[in-house]
Parts: structure tokens; C-alpha cells; sequence
């Protein structure tokens, strides 16, 4: 954290902020992106004891994650707006003590449905985090840091996701399953007193928009991304008529959405915006991208306990290589971003990203644990550097008074990828593998499935390379044909 303020000066650029409290501004944005991401994780090493607790079904205690994953997904960007009209750093305290109240009545919950509602709310207050510790960042540290800044908290979010199963299971063991909820107060407390003290406070002029807030375009899509979300989480893998009809719902709420938004005193997005190929570009390929390393989620622990035949310990372990590595790379990945450009290593990223794919889809399986692990590692650390720079590359590009708003579309973006990923990955796993039940399966037709998924995988990222490439070209000439026509106002005008 040192390296991203040593070449600040007195203050950051953009406010007001010193240099000595850089530090630890940084701190408090990465405990609230610590804290969502530890959550996303830490619930679903519970779910077995859960659903013993409250003699629940399986079905039932999925609620529990799904509710805190829709509330993120539907509240994001709305929240991102509203931290834009209100002030970021304001809603971002609003948030943090939101989160830390519903831990703590998540942990004192008398029944499952109370749970449930308290992980809701939990998911609003990661939804307020998760848009604006990103947004932040632009008032909080110099732009020539910027990407060792997201690296920075591309890693914590990275620590929190492997960290979260481990940390869940040994709380669980030892103190019970309610602790799991409860160690957030303590972090929730810190991170707020740090946010309160050291991060900059908000400007008059995002105050004077107050009135400006889109309530319809803002119910609209949270309904939107909410049929979204349920057809591509309910069912438990099966795609059935109730499926269908709200995706359908999504997709005319979609089209619904543009129309209010183009007429809009105040939208809640700006159209304007994804005319720039760089934004539209970049909210693609985090899409794509977050749907591939979905892959990996899903596709990993069959592979490993039924191809391979790992233990489940075992299995817990390999998997935890890949987060650990994401983990490791994310600040020096940001500070190369710093050095050679955001666009250029965004393409690297997903060139590295592609190369492991295709690595996995070839590997066979007598190559055993290292066949996988090896190209996972590429995967991994590229997509640290492909986080890093896309995040740069598109919040530096964006105004003040919008970094909120595009900071919850990026975030979106990634949830809507890991939701389809989970889904549509999944299905291209099992129907690869040539069976209805995966945890039956065959392990060479497990191997297959594995090889044919990632071989779609890096099809995905092969889109997502041309689509980068030709938004830079699209970028490249709207510049060139803009200078000459500032050039012939300037002849015209002499």
C-alpha cells in the first residue's frame, strides 16, 4: 500500500485529501470490499449445518446465499447513482453500518426465514460497498496509482473468496454456526471508524442533485435483473417453463428500461455513455470474463473428486490455489497496469486467460493434479491483471458525478457473468459430460465434460479479445477523426 502513495506529494489528486491519510483510506476501502466477499463465500461452508439447525431442506437453505446474491445483483447500480446524488462517502458509511446491523441479527436469527431476510439486508449493504470502495478510489489516490489502487482491492476481494470456506468451517467446528455472521461486526466497526476519519469528504455539488434520483428506471431494473437472476438460479440446474417466462419478463424489462431511460429528466444511466466503445467494451468483456472463471467454480470440484479422485480435503486445497494466487498478483498487477497502459494489459489478461483455457480443454488426464493446476495459475493471475487494468481503463475515463453509477454497472456486470456462468457453464458441463446426474458420473466422461466446457470457455475469451482490440481501433479513429474536425474549426476560424 506504501508503493501506491509514495508518489502523491501533500495531496491526492482530485481532493483534498494528505497524503499520510492515503493509507489508510485505502485500508477502510478494502475492508468494504473484504467484507461483501467474504460473505459470498463464508455462508456456504454453513449450508449442511444450516439446514440441520433449522431441520430445513437443501432447497430452502440455498435462500440464504441466493438472497444476499439477488439483493447485490438488483441494488447495485441504483445505489452507485445514489452515492453519486447523495455523496459517496456518506452512502458508503450508510452501508458499512447497514451491513454490520444485519450481520449481527443474521447471527441471532431465531428461524430460517428471519435468517434469510437479515442476509438480504446484509446484501444491501455489500451492494453499497461493493459500487462505491471502486468509485472511491478516484478521490482517494493520485491517477498515476490507480491501478495498483484496484489491484489492491482486486486482491482483497480475493482473500475474502478464499479465505471465506476455511474461516466458515473452522468457526463452525469450534463456535458454532452463528459466529460465521458475528465476525463481521468487529470488521464492519473497524472499517466504518476508518471511512469515517480518512476518506474524503463529499463535495457540495453532489449534494445539490438530490431531486435528481430516477425512482422509476431504478424499480425497473432492479425488477429486471431480479427475473434475470431467479431464471438463472431457480430450478437447481433444470431450465423449465417458470425459467423461460422470466427470462422473457428480463428481456422486455430490458427494452422497457431504455425507453424510460431515454426519456428521463434525471436517468438513473446514461445512455450516452455506452456510445463510448471503451465503457461498452469493457462491461462486455467483465461479463464474459466473470462467466469464464464461473467455469472454474463449477467445473473444479467435479473434476478433481471424480476424474482425479481426490479426497475432499484435498479437493478444498487445489481449489484454494486459485484464489490464492488472484490474491498474491493483484498489486503487482496493478503496478504494471501503472507502467504499460490499461488497454494494452487488458488484452495481455485475456490472452493469458485464453492460453489456460485452451491448455485445460487439451490436458489429459494422466497429467493428474499438476494438468490442472497449472494452467489454473495462468488463469488466475491473468485475470488479477485483466481486473486490474479493465477497471482502470474505464474509471479513469468517466466523470466525477457518474464513477458511482459505472462502478455499480462494472460490479454488475461481474455478478450477471458468475450467475450465467454458474448456469449456462454448468449445463454445457453436464451435457458435455453425457449424463443427468454429475455426481455419478463416469470419470472419463467427467474429464470430457471438463475439457469440452473450458473449450467453450476459451471461445468466450477469444469474443472478449475482439472485442477489446476493436473498441481500442473504434476509439483509435473516433480520436483521429475528432482532432481533424477540431483542426478544420481551427482553419475555418483564422
Amino acid at each position: 500500500m506504501k508503493a501506491i502513495i509514495e508518489k502523491s506529494g501533500e495531496t491526492t489528486a482530485g481532493s483534498a485529501t494528505p497524503a499520510r491519510s492515503v493509507r489508510w483510506a485505502l485500508a477502510s476501502l478494502s475492508l468494504s470490499v473484504l467484507m461483501p466477499s467474504l460473505d459470498t463465500s463464508i455462508a456456504n461452508a454453513g449450508l449442511p449445518t444450516l439446514a440441520a439447525a433449522f431441520s430445513a431442506s437443501f432447497q430452502d437453505v440455498q435462500w440464504i446465499v441466493l438472497a444476499y446474491l439477488l439483493a447485490i445483483t438488483t441494488l447495485i447500480v441504483s445505489v452507485g447513482r445514489l452515492g453519486d446524488i447523495l455523496g459517496r462517502r456518506r452512502l458508503l458509511l450508510v452501508g458499512i453500518a447497514l451491513f454490520t446491523v444485519a450481520s449481527l441479527l443474521c447471527g441471532v436469527a431465531p428461524s430460517l426465514w428471519l435468517l434469510i431476510a437479515a442476509r438480504a439486508g446484509q446484501g444491501l449493504g455489500a451492494a453499497i460497498m461493493m459500487a462505491l470502495a471502486v468509485a472511491l478510489v478516484g478521490e482517494t489516490v493520485p491517477k498515476a496509482n490507480t491501478g495498483s489502487a484496484m489491484g489492491l482491492l482486486g486482491t482483497m476481494s480475493a482473500i475474502g473468496t478464499t479465505l471465506g470456506p476455511s474461516l466458515g468451517g473452522l468457526l463452525i467446528a469450534g463456535l458454532g454456526w452463528r459466529t460465521i455472521f458475528f465476525v463481521n461486526i468487529p470488521l464492519g466497526l473497524l472499517g466504518f471508524l476508518l471511512a469515517q476519519r480518512h476518506l474524503p469528504v463529499d463535495r457540495p455539488e453532489a449534494r445539490r442533485g438530490r431531486a435528481g434520483f430516477d425512482n422509476a428506471g431504478t424499480l425497473l431494473l432492479a425488477l429486471t435483473l431480479a427475473s434475470y437472476a431467479l431464471a438463472m438460479t431457480i430450478g437447481h440446474g433444470q431450465f423449465g417453463l417458470l425459467n423461460a417466462i422470466l427470462l422473457l419478463a428480463a428481456a422486455f424489462g430490458v427494452a422497457l428500461f431504455v425507453f424510460v431511460e431515454r426519456r428521463a429528466a434525471s436517468p438513473l444511466i446514461r445512455l450516452a455513455l455506452f456510445r463510448d466503445p471503451l465503457v461498452g467494451a469493457s462491461l462486455a468483456m467483465s461479463a464474459l470474463v466473470s462467466t469464464v472463471m464461473m467455469a472454474t467454480l463449477v467445473v473444479g470440484p467435479f473434476y478433481l473428486s471424480r476424474a482425479l479422485g481426490l479426497k475432499a480435503a484435498l479437493v478444498g486445497l487445489v481449489l484454494s490455489v486459485g484464489p490464492l494466487v488472484a490474491a498474491l498478483t493483484g498489486v503487482p498487477a496493478g503496478r504494471i497496469v501503472d507502467r504499460l497502459g490499461a488497454q494494452r494489459m487488458t488484452i495481455a489478461g485475456l490472452v493469458g486467460i485464453a492460453g489456460g483455457c485452451v491448455v485445460l480443454s487439451m490436458a489429459p488426464g494422466s497429467c493428474g493434479i499438476a494438468g490442472y493446476l497449472f494452467p489454473m495459475i495462468i488463469i488466475t493471475a491473468s485475470y488479477a491483471q485483466f481486473q486490474a487494468a479493465n477497471n482502470t481503463a474505464l474509471m479513469s475515463n468517466i466523470g466525477r458525478d457518474q464513477r458511482g453509477v459505472i462502478s455499480g454497472v462494472l460490479s454488475l456486470s461481474r455478478n450477471l457473468g458468475l450467475i450465467t456462468g454458474a448456469s449456462v457453464m454448468g449445463a454445457v458441463f453436464a451435457i458435455a459430460s453425457a449424463t443427468t446426474d454429475i455426481t455419478t458420473a463416469r470419470p472419463e466422461a467427467v474429464a470430457m465434460g471438463m475439457r469440452i466446457t473450458f473449450a467453450v470457455a476459451a471461445i468466450l475469451i477469444v469474443v472478449a479479445i475482439a472485442i477489446a482490440t476493436g473498441s481500442r481501433t473504434l476509439a483509435a479513429r473516433r480520436s483521429q477523426l475528432g482532432d481533424a474536425e477540431r483542426g478544420r474549426t481551427a482553419t475555418a476560424r483564422s
